[in-house]
């Protein structure tokens, strides 16, 4: 009996050693298995890897999605909304584009020209449009290289082209879009900084600016013109303003959307106020929408007594808009 109890084992274990040769695999549960489907991902072949050749750029293949939220991309931050100033440049990002723009050159009119009208001339004439969407466009917040700009609407090129234009003073761009990942070295000639998909730029001078602001009634056109630089530049200058958080975006909102805020530095500097802060925080009234109180406090140069004003600006979504009109804004 023994005897056959060991030969029974016997054939059940060679029967499990066929298995295994033959490919069988081991029973999984049902939750594995899910696990499994649930994580597979599509493998996507790279003709260039299997050619033995180094993929090419971005710009020339398929852009990174900045709106992914960094999906596959190690290291990558979510997708978030950026409302920010500053001035736009153009970056080659290979070799072969620059010595392409530079024989595009060679064979415009540019005599009289400095560098960078020819340069502008040049990518603004339509058959040169085809240089223009291979260069890296980035946007300089105080002088730092801040993000990689891409358009969502290809219609859009004409914006980056316009944005570089030369002047006399440097002009500001004003950048609505929304931020992925970080752009990848071979992207933009070893430049890593985070890539926005815009859905708006414009560009203005800041006179320009000061000029469309309505002016308060008893206020001189000189007075109101350096109140409403003062606080211009002081939103520009706050600590870090990449417009990339909510209160920096509401900032940005206000200071290219709201000329009220002039009106009233205006108004208060002619009493002897001094602009002392500008505080961002969150409103107490915002509910599931996020909504913050943008305070301005102003204090007398003589009594040390200070006044607060406010208003009240919905960064929710991507295009902030006003809640509250500028208003006093006592402490709680």
């Amino acid at each position: 009996m023994e005897q056959a109890a060991t030969n029974e084992d016997s054939v059940v274990e060679s029967a499990e050693t066929r298995e295994v040769a033959a490919g069988a695999k081991p029973a999984r549960s049902m939750s594995a298995a899910m696990d499994t489907v649930e994580s597979a991902q599509p493998v996507t072949v790279d003709p260039a890897a299997k050619s033995g050749r180094s993929a090419l750029p971005a710009q020339i293949g398929a852009p990174p999605c900045p709106t992914c939220g960094g999906a596959g991309v190690e290291g990558a931050t979510p997708s978030s909304y950026v409302y920010s100033l500053g001035q736009i440049e153009a970056r080659f990002p290979r070799l072969s584009v620059e010595k392409e723009l530079a024989q595009a050159t060679g064979r415009a009119e540019t005599a009289g020209r400095t560098d960078r009208q020819a340069f502008y001339e040049v990518l603004s004439k339509r058959e040169n449009h085809y240089l223009a969407r291979q260069l890296c466009w980035v946007l300089m917040v105080q002088g730092l290289e801040t993000y990689i700009l891409l358009q969502r609407d290809p219609a859009d090129l004409d914006l980056l082209i316009s944005a570089i234009e030369p002047h006399e003073t440097a002009w500001i761009s004003t950048v609505i879009g929304v931020r992925g990942p970080v752009a990848p070295p071979e992207y933009c000639n070893g430049l890593m900084i985070p890539i926005v998909t815009f859905d708006q730029i414009y560009t203005f001078s800041r006179d320009a600016l000061i000029e469309a602001i309505p002016r308060p009634e008893g206020v001189p056109a000189q007075e109101f013109g350096a109140a409403a630089r003062e606080l211009f530049d002081r939103i520009m200058q706050m600590t870090d303003n990449a417009g990339s958080t909510d209160e920096q975006r509401a900032l940005n909102y206000l200071a290219v959307r709201y000329p009220a805020i002039y009106s009233k530095a205006a108004e208060e500097f002619a009493r002897s106020f001094s602009l002392t802060g500008v505080e961002v925080r969150p409103s107490p009234l915002g509910g599931t929408r996020g909504v913050l109180e943008v305070i301005f406090a102003f204090t007398n140069r003589d009594s040390d007594f200070t006044e607060k004003f406010f208003v009240r600006v919905d960064v929710t979504e991507e295009f902030p808009f006003l809640i509250t009109k500028l208003s006093p804004y006592y402490d709680r």
